[in-house]
């Protein structure tokens, strides 16, 4: 058996603190697999909400979801997850959340995600975490940008309080090409 790698870990972190029924958001959709993931976590009575920029993504996504027949506890949104904020409710728990940063794979390569819009998202999110909930974000950074995004998310890690938030970081280094790390916060 070989050590998961960032992303297969952050599925297994996630599947710990979610289960039917609860809120989780998606907040770089992508090609829609963590999506599909979470949305067979939550079950029919849960709520995925997932975030992407780039329309081809939502649509793919969307279709993946009827496939898959899990459509009807996702709502997709073309707009950035800095908005999150905007579709929760003060009292709406967010047991798990997700972020794959860096930019869509296959997709164009000058759209990334942004430190500013990425911790403006982690930042509303922590206030719905609750205790045990995780916010899980996979780190690439080999592209342009890439380091001062990476940079940024540690540096708002290391300050979260020690009393209230446990952060995980795992990755791999000894392997070439800045491999993807994990930063997992967990809600004490």
């Amino acid at each position: 058996m070989n050590l998961p790698n960032a992303l297969t870990y952050s599925h297994a972190l996630l599947s710990e603190c979610v289960g039917p029924g609860d809120t989780v958001v998606d907040a770089t959709v992508g090609n829609g697999h963590d999506t599909i993931f979470l949305a067979s976590l939550v079950g029919k009575t849960g709520h995925v909400i997932g975030f992407d920029i780039q329309e081809a993504a939502l649509k793919e996504t969307q279709t993946q979801l009827t496939l898959t027949g899990l459509a009807s506890q996702v709502e997709l949104h073309a707009t950035g997850h800095e908005h999150v904020g905007d579709y929760l409710t003060a009292e709406t728990p967010v047991n798990g959340a997700i972020f794959n940063l860096g930019y869509l794979p296959g997709g164009d390569k000058s759209l990334i995600t942004q430190p500013t819009t990425t911790l403006a998202a982690v930042a509303e999110l922590l206030k719905h975490l609750p205790r045990g909930g995780r916010i899980i974000l996979v780190v690439y950074y080999g592209h342009p940008g890439g380091k001062t995004e990476r940079n940024a998310v540690v540096d708002f890690c290391q300050q979260l309080p020690q009393r209230v938030y446990q952060v995980l970081q795992y990755g791999f280094i000894n392997q070439v090409h800045n491999p993807p790390f994990l930063l997992a916060i967990e809600r004490r």
